[in-house]
């Protein structure tokens, strides 16, 4: 008996633990559903994703009730002498136009979906993701700030730091301000992706492709790379940081000052005639 209670008693905490973990801004184990919407785009997905399954489970009742209700009622035992009659044209009109009808209800509310998720016309601000063979670029254009970002080594990883989701250098974005994102890739073809705000946008090289986002809640936000693009594919996690608009201010000077002193070390550099290991490496584009 316990062979099989145990492992049924297991699998249902499994599951019941998984639906909390799950509303979360990063996977967890056994996590199943969708994790907490952080964008006004994800709000409307979940919205989309619970209505499609209460629509899917309805369908299921009724065709359950009535493979039931047919066995039953049509059974050689109570029905000896089978009829001879065959097609019934309402119920054929029915069985088709039911479903017709319940594609194009799934459909105005998809359409409006993928409208809303296209582009954004009045962005407060934009950030512009390259993909590498196997890293990520980031460029904010309107604030002369750019880097690469690496995923953190396992050796590396600090306490908190998910494994294969955490970077060296991560996002930083202010809440509450509509940002444009622009994709691009320059060797292969990559995915944005970062579930809880409901962004997955291909990076083709030789092409710009746009979305947006604005974060509703601080918080920090995981993703990867959703597009199989060589051996190190696992290797290119998202890492997104949620601030205040003033905290933003902040760390755009602080981002400002590095890119001074590392400027002001590559001049001193060439001055000289030699190489500074520091500066050296802040060039390089090294995959994981």
């Amino acid at each position: 008996m316990s062979r099989i209670v145990v492992p049924v008693i297991s699998v249902f905490s499994a599951t019941v633990l998984g639906i909390g973990q799950a509303l979360a801004d990063q996977p967890v184990p056994w996590g199943i559903w969708m994790q907490d919407a952080a964008s006004p785009t994800m709000h409307q997905i979940a919205a989309l994703n619970t209505t499609i399954t209460a629509i899917i489970l309805a369908v299921l009742a009724v065709v359950f009730v009535l493979l039931g209700y047919i066995c039953i009622r049509f059974r050689a035992s109570r029905n000896p002498t089978p009829a001879r009659w065959a097609h019934n044209t309402s119920l054929e009109v029915a069985w088709t136009l039911l479903p017709v009808l319940i594609l194009v209800a799934i459909a105005f509310p998809s359409f409006r979906l993928l409208y809303a998720m296209d582009r954004a016309k009045d962005a407060d601000m934009t950030l512009k993701v390259t993909g590498h063979q196997w890293y990520w670029s980031y460029n904010y254009p309107d604030q002369n700030v750019s880097f690469d970002a690496n995923m953190v080594q396992d050796s590396d990883l600090k306490p908190g730091d998910p494994r294969l989701l955490a970077t060296d250098n991560h996002i930083v974005l202010p809440v509450d301000v509509t940002v444009r994102i622009q994709t691009t890739a320059d060797d292969v073809i990559h995915s944005w992706s970062i579930p809880a705000l409901g962004v997955k946008i291909d990076a083709f090289p030789g092409r710009l492709n746009e979305t947006w986002v604005k974060i509703d809640k601080p918080g920090i936000y995981f993703g990867q790379c959703s597009q199989l693009c060589g051996i190190n594919h696992g290797f290119m996690p998202i890492e997104i940081e949620a601030v205040s608009k003033d905290q933003f201010a902040i760390w755009l000077q602080s981002q400002s000052k590095k890119a001074a002193a590392a400027a002001g070390t590559a001049r001193m550099a060439d001055a000289t005639g030699t190489v500074n290991p520091d500066a050296q490496a802040l060039e390089r584009n090294d995959g994981p």
